[in-house]
Parts: C-alpha cells; sequence; structure tokens
C-alpha cells in the first residue's frame, strides 16, 4: 500500500513492523473516529474553496461508504497502511481520485490521530459514565434495603464501633459520584478539537477550525497548535487518572466484600454461579472475579505510570513516542468498564446474613457509647474514657462469652446516631438526587454528541457510537 509520506524508496521490513505492526491492530478502535473527523475536514476544505462541491459529496458518499464497512467488520488496516489515516487515505484515492488526494490538505496525521482519540476518549467516558451509575443505583438500593443492620465497624482491622450494612454500601455509592465529576472534568478537558494544529505548527491557508470544532460536537477549539500536539499522552494520563480513582474504589469493595464472605466473617453471602472453584478442595466457592477486580486496580496504575513515563521529558511538537500512549489509554478504558460491570453483578446478587452480622455486634462496640453517656450526665470525656475503658478491658482479659444486645436494642443504636450521614440518617435522598442530576448531565452531553455526529453523517445514513 502507498504511504501518505512516501518518496520514491522502500522502507526496511523490519523497521516497518517495529513501527507500525502494533499500532495498526491498535487503530481498528478508530475507523470510526477518523471517518468523523475526514467528514468535518472534508466540509471545511470545500468551505474555503480546497474542494469543489462535487469533490466534497464524491468524498462524503465515500467516507459513509468506510463506515458502513467497518460495521460490517470488512474495512481492514494492514500493517504495511501504518495506520486508520493511511488506510483510509488509499481507500479514498482510489474510489474518488483527485478528490481522494485533496482531502489531507491542510492536515497532518499529527491532528489526525490526536482528534481520533478526543473522539474515541469522549464516546468512552459515556460508556464509563453509565456503568459507573448502575452500579452507584445498585448500592443505593442495596444500602436503603439493608439500613436497619447493624454490622460491626472496624479500624486497624479490629471491631472498633457500631455500623450498619446500609451505612457500608452508602460509603461507596458516594465515593463514586464524586468519582463521576472528576470523569465529568476529564471529559471537558478531552473535549477540545485539535485539528488544524497539523504537525503543531498550523498551515499557510486560511482553514476554519472553529467550524471543524463544531461539526466534530465539541466544545470547544484547543487553541494553541504547539500545546495540542504536547497535549498528547497529557490528556489521555488524566483519562487514566480518573479511572485510577474509580478503580481505587473498586478495590476496596472488592477487599470489603472478599473479607465480608468468608467464613470467619460471613456477613454476606454470595451465589455459587458467581463463584468458581478449585481444582483439589471440592468444597471451594472462590469469588475470583473480586480478587481480580483488587488485583486489576494494580494494572491501572500501571497504565497511567506507562503513560506518564512515555511522554516524560519529551520535546516540543510530535515524537513518535506517543503512539506507545494509544494501547495503555485502550486498555484502561476497557479495564474500568469491565470492572465497573463485575462489580454491579455482584453488588447486586450478594444477600445479608442479618444473623451473623447481629452476633458480631458485641459489647466492645459499645465502649464510646457508654462514655458519652456519661458525658450527657456532666462528666469529662476524658474521665468518662478513662473509666470505660477499665471497665471493658477488665471485660476483654476475663476471656467470658461477650454479651450481644437484641436486635432491637442495635437497631436503637443505630437510630440514635441520627446526625448527617450517620447510622440513623444515611441520607439516601440527596445522593439519590446527585445520582439523577449527573446521569441528567451526561444524558444532556450524549445527546449533544449524537446529533453533531448523525448531523456530520447525514440523514441517509447512520452514526454508529457506543454510548448506551
Amino acid at each position: 500500500m502507498t504511504k501518505l509520506w512516501q518518496k520514491g524508496y522502500s522502507l526496511n521490513e523490519k523497521v516497518e513492523r517495529y513501527e507500525a505492526a502494533q499500532n495498526s491492530a491498535l487503530d481498528a478502535r478508530l475507523v470510526r473516529h477518523d471517518v468523523w473527523g475526514s467528514l468535518a475536514h472534508a466540509a471545511m476544505l470545500h468551505k474555503i474553496g480546497v474542494l469543489s462541491e462535487q469533490e466534497h459529496q464524491t468524498l462524503h458518499a465515500a467516507l459513509c461508504t468506510v463506515l458502513e464497512l467497518d460495521a460490517e467488520k470488512q474495512f481492514q488496516i494492514l500493517p504495511s497502511d501504518e495506520d486508520v489515516h493511511t488506510s483510509i487515505e488509499n481507500f479514498l484515492s482510489a474510489r474518488t481520485g483527485d478528490a481522494g488526494k485533496k482531502i489531507h490538505t491542510a492536515r497532518s496525521r499529527n491532528d489526525q490521530v490526536l482528534v481520533d482519540m478526543r473522539l474515541y476518549g469522549k464516546e468512552q467516558l459515556h460508556q464509563v459514565s453509565s456503568k459507573l451509575f448502575a452500579l452507584t443505583s445498585t448500592l443505593l438500593t442495596f444500602a436503603e434495603r439493608y439500613q436497619d443492620v447493624p454490622l460491626p465497624g472496624y479500624t486497624h482491622m479490629q471491631r472498633a464501633m457500631l455500623s450498619s450494612v446500609g451505612l457500608w454500601a452508602a460509603s461507596f455509592a458516594e465515593s463514586l459520584l464524586d468519582d463521576e465529576q472528576l470523569l465529568a472534568g476529564v471529559y471537558a478537558l478531552n473535549d477540545q478539537s485539535p485539528l488544524g494544529s497539523a504537525a503543531g505548527y498550523g498551515v499557510p491557508l486560511p482553514i476554519d477550525r472553529q467550524l471543524v470544532a463544531d461539526t466534530l460536537g465539541f466544545a470547544r477549539v484547543q487553541n494553541n497548535v504547539i500545546y495540542a500536539q504536547n497535549s498528547r499522552g497529557k490528556t489521555e494520563a488524566a483519562v487514566v487518572q480518573v479511572l485510577s480513582q474509580i478503580m481505587l474504589d473498586l478495590s476496596k469493595l472488592a477487599q470489603d466484600v472478599l473479607l465480608y464472605t468468608t467464613v470467619e466473617y460471613g456477613f454476606l453471602r454470595i451465589p455459587q454461579e458467581l463463584c468458581t472453584g478449585s481444582s483439589i478442595m471440592p468444597q471451594k466457592r472462590n469469588l475470583g472475579v473480586m480478587e481480580l477486580v483488587r488485583a486489576r486496580t494494580q494494572t491501572m496504575l500501571a497504565l497511567q505510570q506507562q503513560i506518564l513515563g512515555i511522554v516524560s521529558g519529551l520535546p516540543s511538537g510530535f515524537n513518535m513516542d506517543y503512539q506507545e500512549t494509544k494501547g495503555p489509554f485502550f486498555a484502561a478504558l476497557d479495564l474500568v468498564q469491565e470492572s465497573l460491570d463485575i462489580c454491579e453483578l455482584v453488588m447486586s446478587h450478594i444477600e445479608v446474613d442479618a444473623e451473623r452480622a447481629l452476633a458480631a455486634c458485641t459489647f466492645e462496640l459499645f465502649a464510646a457509647d457508654q462514655a458519652y453517656e456519661m458525658v450527657t450526665e456532666g462528666m469529662p470525656f476524658r474521665d468518662a474514657y478513662r473509666i470505660v475503658g477499665k471497665k471493658v478491658t477488665a471485660q476483654l482479659d476475663s476471656k467470658v462469652p461477650f454479651p450481644v444486645e437484641s436486635q432491637e436494642q442495635l437497631v436503637a443504636r443505630l437510630h440514635a446516631r441520627n446526625h448527617l450521614g450517620g447510622t440513623g440518617n444515611l441520607n439516601l435522598g440527596q445522593a439519590q438526587e446527585r445520582l439523577a442530576q449527573a446521569h441528567t448531565n451526561w444524558e444532556t452531553r450524549a445527546q449533544a454528541f449524537k446529533q453533531a455526529i448523525q448531523t456530520l453523517v447525514g440523514p441517509t445514513h447512520t452514526a454508529i457510537l457506543e454510548i448506551e
């Protein structure tokens, strides 16, 4: 295949393979996005007189043919093509002649891949938000269902104070809602059009960068053309940083679920169909998926560091090093979506063993409660602390079985913690409102993005976006 930079000599096969084999495989994800960018660029070239009306229409039809072929898994990117941009331009040149040869006017593969990655990022962040909302909703439903089931709270891995299953589940829901704010922030950072920056220094033509940005549904143009190139890797790293925050939450959720489903704790029960077994121990039910969520959080952190390491210390302008950020970026987006799906599956099937949870709420959890009872009677807290501490220590040292309160007594203790955010006042309505507002905000963004791409493709073709 003809390379876009071809100047009359043949590239060494080893060099070609080393530079292009992996990249061309990864670019199979970007066909639609490259077509969208080309459609917008062609419309702009028509406006400034580089393309005639006939050439523009011919290119539009040919680009929509690429979309159709891609939807049918019939559009191939070969290692000899080097990348998606070359593959599509070669197709256009073969299909439309001179019109196809004109489409690269006023752009570089450097700003092409930038816009492809931005469009892909926008699309995938919508998918991440949708899966995050599904898990958050499941957690809030779970919290409401079990808000009056007492549970030991732990510090330093030791029983500490009274908690509840509802308080535990709602803590993860609220954490994910904070992650959504980070996700919205990085979406805005990504929502900039780099097209027209070319190789990082613009072009000596009267191009209309704002038109291209508006046509593609970007919120704004990324202004400085050098920075547009320098931001490659930076934007991807920022996205993966947010994905890492989500994975850190999922890792903690996974660890708690793994702990609470052990025989020793037994607070939670998992259906057998979510568990794998042992090749030697017939009785085993292993919640391996949550172990992998825990492990793959480390993978996510490594992917972030991989991107940061690649771009660290690079000089201004395009460097082929940037190509190496594509793989970890794709992998990170895949990983977080798969992990959100798995956690939602587990949390939607998990059950609480209320008897085991109640039995674990032994007297030492209420040592602080006893001290506060004395405080309400006028005793200084530090004096009350020492008196109760001495009493509780003696009880623990006696090795006498710990007394357990009734369910009614424990629920009363839960309700007594009725300050904002306590077990007696989870304020789940506020979290539900945050979830609903966040969902509305993302739906608004999604509709604007879908409308822009559908308008770009035209009424006779369907714009396929991976947005739920």
